[in-house]
């Protein structure tokens, strides 16, 4: 399925949906990472909705990759598919442009899930970020990159990973221009811009649920615990025995998270 240009990937309930779940990726995964929650959503009464960010999974490329057109992206498929007062659950990436969006429309946001990521203006870029971000390494870094090396990468940092799902996360590394908009995405802004969302995480006032993998290495718990003092009222789950990618790492544990929070929100009237 595809809208406003980005594939992606739905389940729906039995009856009436309770609500809307729109799940955004992370690096350099792609909706494949929801299968487990997209079937547990359902199972909890509710829509889940999963695209491809453009560049990622089978979306196609839309240059240049930055955070900017990504978050505007997200705006276009929100409403291309009319999802309104959504649950919005982010990972890694997905929460720079997820959250973003989010403050930048808060009526359509009714809870948030957020995992592994950070929104914070004196954030710090990890060695990776580092290497993409900077001009002759990020290239080299990137061009070098084949399909046995992405895999082994992933399997070290996350032995559960399904090789289905590499396959998957591999595509954004199909073609130049798909791996050229990688560079794009960490070259295109600072942590620094978000300084004017400061304290408007907790200003849209919707239930949070953090879920945090105990093992992160990209995006240490220790975020975590600050976004719960930051977001009145945010509930915390750290997963022992999961690291960044705690959505492969630990999928059924991670999905039952989620669908626990979302069995606790009542049902939206118009949900549909």
């Amino acid at each position: 399925m595809i809208a406003a240009g980005l594939a992606y990937r739905e389940s729906r309930p039995g009856g009436e949906p309770r609500g809307t779940l729109l799940c955004v990726h992370g690096y350099p995964q792609s909706s494949a990472m929801w299968e487990a929650v997209l079937a547990a959503a359902a199972g909890a009464g509710w829509r889940a909705v999963a695209p491809d960010l453009a560049g990622y999974g089978d979306s196609p490329v839309d240059r240049p990759g930055t955070w900017a057109r990504h978050v505007e992206a997200l705006e276009r498929f929100r409403a291309a598919l009319a999802l309104d007062r959504v649950v919005l659950g982010v990972h890694d990436w997905g929460g720079l442009i997820g959250l973003r969006w989010a403050c930048d429309h808060p009526g359509a946001v009714r809870g948030l899930v957020i995992s592994d990521t950070g929104f914070f203006p004196d954030g710090k870029w990890h060695g990776l970020a580092h290497v993409l971000r900077t001009p002759g390494e990020g290239e080299q870094a990137i061009a070098q990159m084949t399909h046995e090396g992405f895999a082994a990468m992933l399997g070290a940092l996350s032995p559960n990973m399904p090789g289905a799902a590499i396959d998957h996360y591999w595509r954004a590394y199909a073609d130049d221009e798909r791996r050229a908009a990688q560079l794009e995405l960490y070259r295109s802004g600072e942590f620094a811009e978000l300084a004017p969302y400061e304290g408007r995480l907790a200003a849209l006032g919707v239930p949070t649920l953090l879920l945090w993998g105990f093992d992160d290495a990209f995006a240490p718990v220790a975020g975590a615990h600050r976004l719960q003092r930051e977001i009145p009222g945010a509930e915390l789950r750290i997963l022992d025995g999961a690291g960044h990618f705690l959505y492969d790492d630990l999928p059924d544990a991670a999905a039952a998270e989620v669908a626990a929070f979302l069995g606790r929100l009542p049902r939206d009237a118009g949900a549909r």
